[in-house]
């Protein structure tokens, strides 16, 4: 059996008293990771040495118990340790060279969060929180997984969520055979947000570029409030309100399209795209509105819980040049062109062509209920633990003194 995780986010509605003590919790995890980080760095200028875990956690005890900081009493004992272990994994992360030197935490620059790994419960579309009792949520779903941890954050609306970390078991078995007929490639763009190989087109929402026009007349309306006055403060929440009704409708759109996708088909095939290196041309604010990488791991986790195939092909792949036909490539085709003709005579709408030729060779990958998978024919196939020979643009990646023999080899195979 193999063990997967799952998170159920859920909106918390407490109660003004409720509201506060969640203040209090959020406040001494932040007053106890300051503690911790300030500790580990007195002990280190002075002796040279830092601080494991379980130092700092046998410093806690006889913290609360001295008079001016008994008041951690009140707040669960388990958040307090988080806090410490969030930090020692933040220390870890800066030795290996992952992140950068642990900060303080700022009253005004942190959001109001913590996390309890133990005793959260879920019951009735209620919440229950150790120090705190039984607090009301927007319960959109059944909580049918262990409960492994809870994560308490306030957004910059002033809204807290719930987000309940869970484990669940299926069974490490291979995935069955997909049926060809349900299998679809699936071409990622900016003009079209996704073409399938059965002709289907879905438009981008650009929620981003709807909403750009009232997120400016807020931010500016924000810019001419004096700072630390009370009408500064409600349009820093109306611009949260904005943002978070953009972030709001992707995720929806998001989570819909990708839902329905996997139930619907056996098999999916997508590109692997540098999103990163997109995200840096002039096409970015498009790239970043779009969320392709937030697409692409969607699919990656509901294709596990659906028991589906999800084909990932390499992004050297000449999808969009390669004629589906003949198989010869168009080496002079540019981002304009969106119909082009092959030398065979074939009329190809790129990106239909490119999720036909996607889905072609995802299947290479994919085990099929009838018969061998499919093979391309006139394509030189590349042995297993070798690189690509070609990339994306029909042209070769070697450097220009050891390609003159393989393009001598590969000119009349093409």
């Amino acid at each position: 059996m193999a063990v997967y995780r799952k998170v159920y986010r859920f909106r918390i509605e407490p109660t003004q008293a409720q509201s506060e003590a969640l203040l209090g919790m959020a406040g001494a995890r932040r007053f106890v990771w300051n503690w911790g980080l300030a500790r580990r760095k007195e002990v280190y200028a002075a002796t040279g040495k830092g601080l494991t875990y379980n130092q700092q956690a046998a410093e806690l005890t006889a913290l609360k118990k001295q008079l001016e900081t008994a008041w951690l009493k009140d707040v669960d004992s388990q958040l307090l340790q988080q806090a410490l272990k969030d930090l020692d994994r933040a220390y870890q992360a800066f030795f290996s060279k992952q992140a950068g030197f642990p900060r303080f935490k700022s009253k005004k620059r942190d959001a109001p969060r913590f996390r309890i790994p133990q005793r959260v419960r879920v019951k009735e579309s209620e919440v229950y929180i150790p120090k705190v009792g039984w607090i009301r949520i927007r319960q959109s779903q059944p909580v049918d997984c262990s409960i492994k941890g809870a994560t308490f954050k306030r957004d910059a609306e002033g809204q807290w969520y719930v987000s309940l970390t869970a484990e669940f078991e299926m069974p490490d078995v291979p995935l069955p055979p997909a049926n060809p007929e349900r299998v679809v490639g699936i071409d990622l763009g900016l003009k079209d947000f996704a073409v399938m190989s059965d002709g289907t087109r879905i438009a981008p929402p650009k929620f981003y570029r709807r909403g750009l026009s009232k997120l400016r007349r807020v931010q500016r309306q924000l810019s001419r409030k004096q700072k630390g006055s009370k009408n500064r403060d409600k349009a820093r929440k109306r611009l949260s309100r904005v943002h978070a009704k953009v972030r709001n409708q992707r995720q929806d759109f998001l989570h819909k399209l990708t839902t329905g996708l996997v139930q619907k088909y056996d098999g999916l095939c997508i590109e692997d795209l540098n999103l990163r290196g997109m995200a840096k041309t002039k096409l970015s604010k498009s790239v970043l509105d779009a969320a392709l990488g937030e697409f692409r791991r969607q699919l990656e986790y509901k294709t596990i819980w659906h028991c589906k195939h999800l084909a990932v092909i390499d992004r050297y792949f000449p999808s969009s040049r390669l004629c589906r036909e003949c198989g010869s490539i168009n080496a002079n085709l540019t981002l304009s062109d969106r119909v082009w003709i092959c030398e065979c005579g074939a009329v190809h709408d790129r990106d239909l062509n490119a999720a036909c030729n996607i889905k072609a060779e995802g299947m290479r990958h994919i085990p099929l209920v009838y018969g061998p998978s499919p093979s391309r024919e006139g394509i030189v196939p590349v042995a297993a633990g070798h690189t690509e020979t070609q990339n994306a643009w029909g042209e070769g990646v070697r450097p220009a003194h050891s390609r003159q023999s393989s393009l001598n080899q590969e000119s009349h195979v093409l």
